[in-house]
């Protein structure tokens, strides 16, 4: 029986061995792919893990609704407030080198297509672990990539939480990444030791030849006339990749660059004056209307004694103080900085009789929702940048930036930055 199945001969299509022709095709040009992955990949892992500490997870479901992270959780800290910068740096790395990769990685995948298709599928028990693995690491990468893609350019099509997805997906990624470095670096270092670089950089389309038989099957075994050199596909993905880098880095990076930032959808003009900078979304986009925010408004502070019910015109006449921030957010992208001026969140827990406070809940008159309220922790609360901000670079907040009184902490993700503040609930 299992001589029959060995037999077994591949249907028609890409099973074939003869299906795919490509000459450059082969070990060292999947190697040279691959080696910009192995360096660019964690990267990615490691800033996105640092992207969800940064919304303090474990204060609970406000913050974070993943449920059961468990393990997983292993490595969460309390995100600091130093340096200020210190998320837009994360994050932007985290976004701007995701969509770098992407040419690299449809390469890659090119470059290893005839081993989706090879057959048998499942020859052995050991073979059989290797093509999961293989399966995991596929489809894990494209999984992570569309989904944070999709995220940055805020199409929210997604089967529940954009964050438990790409949470759960990357964990199961880097697993089968981890897997399949350890199966083939041996290999990649031989492969790239075959041929010089510089060599092969050289190389014109007239001298273009296949590698040698390579055991994986990369190497076709009726090579078709070549179109293009090795050069020229490692030219075209990196030019793809500086392409993308120039129409997504200004986004977080700002100066000149914001103006070519083409595919950061948060980058369009926001208009002038002292609010006259990106926001996320507007106050109508989330049912905020004026009728919320007007005469009638109050901030309500609780804490270790009675509560404070204040006009904005009290929050006013109180000591001011400023804060020079910017805003960033998980899609990536960042304001220049902002002049804020309003109240220490150290003093308003002070005034509530908890000057310690060791987290505070900050509710939105927005409606319940995702990030309609938020926690944040003590080392927040007193840092003295950290602010209820009543104006901004030395005007009333607009509407859409938070009006009558939002929320301003360095180095907190946007959508932490709460906007419209009606309650603070100071906790010990």
């Amino acid at each position: 029986m299992a001589q029959r199945i060995g037999r077994t001969p591949p249907p028609p299509g890409p099973f074939r061995p003869g299906f795919w022709r490509s000459p450059i095709r082969g070990p060292w040009l999947t190697s040279v792919f691959g080696l910009l992955l192995l360096v660019g990949i964690p990267v990615l892992f490691v800033t996105g893990m640092l992207s969800y500490a940064a919304y303090n997870p474990d204060l609970g479901p406000l913050n974070d609704q993943t449920p059961d992270k468990g393990l997983l959780g292993f490595y969460l800290f309390d995100w600091p407030t130093h340096p200020y910068w210190l998320y837009r740096l994360t994050q932007g790395v985290h976004v701007t080198l995701g969509v770098v990769l992407v040419p690299v990685l449809l390469a890659k995948l090119w470059s290893v297509i005839p081993k989706l298709f090879e057959w048998l599928p499942v020859r052995t028990v050991a073979h059989g672990l290797e093509r999961l693995s293989l399966l995991m690491l596929v489809g894990g990468v494209i999984f992570e990539f569309v989904t944070g893609i999709l995220n940055v350019q805020l199409y929210y099509v997604f089967p529940g939480s954009f964050y438990t997805l790409h949470f759960y997906g990357a964990w199961v990624f880097i697993a089968a990444f981890v897997v399949h470095v350890c199966l083939r670096l041996g290999r990649m270092t031989r492969a790239l030791r075959s041929r010089s670089l510089a060599t092969e950089l050289r190389t014109d389309l007239a001298h273009t030849r296949p590698e040698p038989a390579d055991p994986d099957g990369l190497v076709p075994i009726a090579p078709a006339p070549p179109t293009m050199t090795r050069r020229g596909a490692v030219g075209v993905v990196g030019a793809g990749s500086v392409l993308l880098l120039v129409v997504t880095a200004g986004q977080s990076i700002g100066g000149w660059l914001r103006s070519t930032a083409l595919l950061a959808p948060h980058n369009r003009d926001p208009g002038s004056g002292p609010n006259g900078f990106q926001i996320n979304k507007t106050a109508a986009s989330v049912g905020v209307l004026p009728a919320h925010v007007g005469p009638n408004w109050r901030l309500e502070v609780h804490g270790n004694g009675p509560t404070l019910v204040l006009t904005r015109e009290q929050l006013l006449a109180m000591r001011q103080h400023a804060a020079v921030l910017p805003i960033a957010c998980v899609e990536g992208w960042s304001t220049p900085d902002q002049h804020w001026s309003g109240l220490r969140l150290a003093d308003l827990g002070a005034m509530a009789g908890l000057p310690d406070a060791g987290s505070v809940l900050v509710e939105s008159v927005q409606p319940p929702g995702p990030y309609s309220s938020v926690v944040l922790r003590g080392n927040q609360i007193h840092d003295p940048r950290s602010l209820l901000a009543l104006r901004v670079n030395g005007a009333d907040l607009s509407l859409d930036h938070g009006y009558p009184a939002r929320i301003i902490v360095p180095a907190n993700p946007g959508v932490n930055n709460t906007k419209w503040v009606h309650r603070l609930t100071f906790r010990t």
